[in-house]
């Protein structure tokens, strides 16, 4: 094979990403996630490799090892192979392999709430300062961060060329990690066909250990990261750039996701919401509520491709975040025309944050 097929220019790039992103869409969150973070590190080791290749000779020891090798293929076709395996999943499960043993039900809806960027500032700043009070104690080695939550979503799910809009129920996701992110475990009935999960240590089954970076980071990768706001918020936009429908809303959804299913040092955790007000487009809702049906405020930000508004959504009182979710608020043409204004495609709610001692442990069987 040619080895210029393994060299990508950005425009190719953000097609794969984006013709990921299209072909998933009818893809339970918990499944999504699962199989974007394996080819969004293919997608970053391959990346890196090219980069290698195109800099100026230097001596061996300098250059990283990478760990994965790269594709030999076009991004672009890699993104629509891996997409098109799990859709044919989902296609072919009739509520059966594709969706665990989560209940399918008619599309979940809402209120769309009014949003103003009156009081972003005042409230990023409120909830950063909570954040920094708040009980955070460091993880050591050995020990596991431990993640249990609720979610739910609304899906375009197409059989025999045929699309409706459905959901899955709310169901439980328990997420353990160690601290340097190779040993992990899932339950996620939407993800696992067993209810007794399965690994997410590494090496993965292909033999691959993907270094930790910014949309897969590690507890240890994180506590390396930047405390500063506006460093912080260059290297996201940096290390993001030509990922998502536009530069601020991929800024925007790499915070949110550093929110739900990860555990930042107490002064990152901080530093974050102090970058997201620097963010361009984020507004306040001034009544959200999460998928256990807590009420509270939101910080979001309208997706103006998808016309998706991403909320994070937190105590009014306390400022504590409650849990994430995503708001159909503009129209649609074409298939994604049933995924209607008031739609909710997407919830979740934290139920629980801690550090445990050994995998699959959960905080009530602690000492």
């Amino acid at each position: 094979m040619n080895a210029d097929t393994s060299r990508q220019n950005a425009a190719e790039w953000e097609e794969g990403a984006q013709l990921f992103d299209r072909t998933t869409r009818d893809l339970p969150p918990g499944r999504h996630q699962f199989h974007k973070e394996r080819m969004m590190a293919q997608i970053h080791e391959a990346q890196q490799a090219q980069q290698a290749q195109e800099r100026p000779a230097v001596p061996a020891k300098a250059v990283r090892r990478l760990r994965l090798p790269r594709p030999a293929i076009t991004l672009p076709a890699l993104a629509a192979a891996l997409a098109g395996v799990v859709v044919a999943g989902v296609v072919t499960s009739g509520g059966g392999n594709g969706d665990g043993g989560v209940a399918t039900g008619p599309a979940l809806t809402t209120t769309v709430g009014v949003a103003t960027t009156k009081g972003v500032p005042q409230l990023l700043d409120r909830i950063a300062l909570a954040a920094a009070e708040s009980d955070h104690p460091a993880v050591k080695p050995g020990q596991y961060i431990y993640i249990e939550s609720r979610s739910a979503d609304t899906f375009i799910k197409t059989v025999d060329d045929k699309s409706t809009l459905a959901s899955h129920a709310l169901h439980r996701r328990q997420v353990w990690e160690s601290p340097d992110g190779t040993k992990g475990w899932l339950i996620d009935a939407a993800v696992n066909d067993s209810s007794e999960g399965e690994t997410l240590s590494l090496p993965d089954e292909q033999g691959n250990t993907p270094e930790a970076y910014l949309n897969a980071p590690s507890y240890a990768y994180l506590a390396k990261l930047t405390t500063d706001p506006d460093a912080l918020l260059a290297k996201i936009y940096k290390e993001t750039k030509g990922a998502g429908n536009s530069p601020d809303q991929q800024a925007f959804t790499t915070i949110g996701d550093l929110l739900g299913e990860s555990y930042p040092p107490a002064e990152l955790y901080s530093a974050l919401f102090k970058a997201a007000a620097k963010i361009p487009g984020v507004v306040v809702v001034d009544d959200a509520v999460d998928a256990v049906g807590r009420r509270g405020v939101a910080v979001a930000r309208l997706d103006e491709t998808s016309g998706q508004r991403e909320e994070w959504i937190f105590d009014r009182k306390t400022h504590v975040f409650l849990g994430e979710r995503s708001v159909q608020v503009n129209k649609n043409s074409g298939v994604d025309a049933l995924i209607k204004p008031g739609t909710v495609t997407y919830t979740s709610a934290i139920m629980t944050r801690a550090i445990v001692d050994g995998i699959k442990q959960t905080p009530s069987q602690a000492g």
